[in-house]
């Protein structure tokens, strides 16, 4: 089988190699501005100030996916003036045929989510990815479950798409090398252990996953059993290699561990990271049976918004609990 040349195959359980991965002349205004100037002179210099002023608004306006604010984080990318009509160039065929359901998993982080999704916009459609975003907002009272959400995520995300991405809010591409392409050949861990910033271990398939939606029904979603964060995307990956489909990573990717920016505060908000009671010993298990078949869960409303320019929709929902089956998932 030929694979894309910017993807490789992933040997589960086994160990991987890294990739490998002028100055303005200065002006003597002295003597422009002294005692003796006339008054053509005067005028000169307010309709230099005036083009000046004209030049530098103009220039405002135009959009810089790299901008960086001073402490290193991206500043929110600005639309283009004036703005290109982004509707009619994904009706352009050289976009490819596949939709891509851009989800995100989503509970009270809004100064991350008003970066990332016209990021995210902006960075999909240079490269020609046709794409939606979904925000799943977990509006009940029980602990986050960003496994469930994503399964919500899949449910709703339409009959428009047919691949999916699992990505976090908190994460952004750098490099606009990295493929988000349609996985055809198995899923694509786009943040994978050699570029992640934060997780190196060899079985992680966090931060950003792609899926064509029949490769995530073959696994029967996520479970539904981790409440609180973390373990969910280790119990995925044990579901991948239970369905035989082959993982992917990235290859040719040579910016390391600065591929992509992690904008998560820990100081600011900290992760739900509580093991309440028996979870301590079931989080480690695998979920033979959850997952989609067992998902309970009620949109409570869809909002369709633009965030600085970026169409996305707000999927309100309330899930539900068995507490017979996982007692953690109340707050304590």
């Amino acid at each position: 089988m030929m694979y894309s040349s910017r993807r490789k195959p992933v040997l589960y359980f086994k160990e991987e190699k890294r990739n490998q991965i002028s100055k303005v002349p200065h002006q003597d205004h002295g003597k422009f501005l002294s005692s003796r100037c006339t008054v053509y002179k005067l005028f000169a210099l307010c309709m230099f100030l005036v083009l000046f002023s004209l030049l530098w608004l103009q220039l405002s306006c135009t959009g810089d996916l790299s901008s960086m604010t001073e402490d290193g984080r991206p500043l929110q990318p600005q639309p283009s003036c004036p703005q290109v009509n982004l509707a009619s160039m994904a009706d352009d065929p050289s976009w490819g045929p596949h939709k891509l359901a851009l989800i995100i998993p989503f509970r009270e982080r809004f100064e991350e989510l008003l970066v990332f999704i016209p990021f995210m916009h902006t960075f999909l459609n240079k490269k020609k990815i046709r794409h939606k975003i979904l925000v799943i907002n977990q509006v009940d009272h029980y602990r986050f479950n960003r496994a469930s959400l994503i399964n919500v995520g899949y449910l709703e995300s339409g009959n428009d798409t047919d691949y999916l991405a699992m990505h976090d809010v908190d994460l952004l591409p750098l490099n606009e090398a990295l493929d988000y392409g349609f996985p055809e050949d198995g899923p694509f861990h786009v943040a994978s252990p050699e570029l992640h910033p934060l997780y190196h271990y060899k079985t992680y398939v966090g931060g950003i996953l792609l899926l064509t939606k029949n490769h995530y029904h073959m696994c029967n979603g996520m479970s539904n059993r981790f409440w609180g964060w973390g373990r969910e995307d280790d119990e995925f990956y044990r579901r991948l290699k239970k369905a035989e489909l082959q993982l992917f990573r990235p290859t040719g990717i040579t910016t390391g561990f600065k591929t992509f920016h992690h904008i998560h505060d820990p100081a600011w908000r900290k992760r739900d990271q509580k093991r309440v009671a028996a979870q301590k010993q079931e989080q480690f298990k695998v979920d033979p049976e959850g997952g989609l078949t067992n998902l309970r869960y009620q949109v409570e409303s869809r909002q369709e918004l633009t965030i600085g320019g970026a169409p996305c929709t707000v999927v309100n929902t309330k899930l539900d609990c068995d507490q017979n089956l996982t007692p953690w998932c109340l707050l304590v």
